[in-house]
């Protein structure tokens, strides 16, 4: 080895091609509002059902989509509440590709905070839009799944669809997910 710089500055250079093909950007989901693993303020708790908070949906954002994505959903889940098939808080599809964020307060029932286009679906409290957290008091920490989803296509859903039913047809046309687990207690 004669030049060692000179032998590592070609070796650099024929392997930085490669690092274009060596990690897809990666989906995330990011808030002002919530952040994993912490407790969420009283203004993402129901009002009603013995809750008394301000009932609105977290400011998200995400990036990284993977290619294709034609459409998002964000869903909002309580997989501890006492019900044996847990709660669904928030279901918001055909959100439009070029959206890559909501306001906190975008899942207001009346659907005016929400991108054009979308479509909520009624939550587990029988409301259409976002239902804040109010787990049973004393019955310890929930966690509360925010996850946004890529979807192949806009998702076709009759009207008064369930829950169960949405969930399944965003798993069938998702590319990627990213999600947020937060938690909330009441004592």
């Amino acid at each position: 080895m004669k030049n060692p710089i000179r032998t590592l500055l070609l070796v650099t250079s024929l392997l930085s091609p490669l690092s274009a093909f060596a990690e897809p950007a990666k989906f995330v989901l990011t808030s002002t509002d919530i952040a994993a693993g912490k407790h969420m303020k009283k203004a993402q708790e129901f009002n009603g059902f013995g809750c008394t908070g301000d009932d609105l949906s977290p400011q998200l954002s995400w990036s990284g989509a993977p290619a294709g994505t034609v459409a998002y959903a964000i869903t909002a889940y309580d997989p501890d509440a006492p019900t044996g098939s847990g709660w669904w808080h928030w279901q918001l599809v055909n959100i439009p590709a070029d959206v890559t964020s909501l306001a906190t307060g975008a899942g207001k029932s009346d659907q005016s905070a929400a991108p054009k286009g979308s479509q909520h679906i009624e939550n587990d409290y029988g409301v259409t839009g976002f239902g804040g957290a109010c787990p049973p008091q004393g019955h310890g920490d929930h966690r509360y799944q925010f996850t946004v989803y890529a979807l192949s296509k806009k998702l076709e859903l009759p009207a008064n669809t369930s829950g169960a039913l949405t969930g399944y047809m965003i798993n069938a046309n998702s590319l990627g997910s990213a999600s947020i687990e937060a938690l909330y207690k009441r004592d």
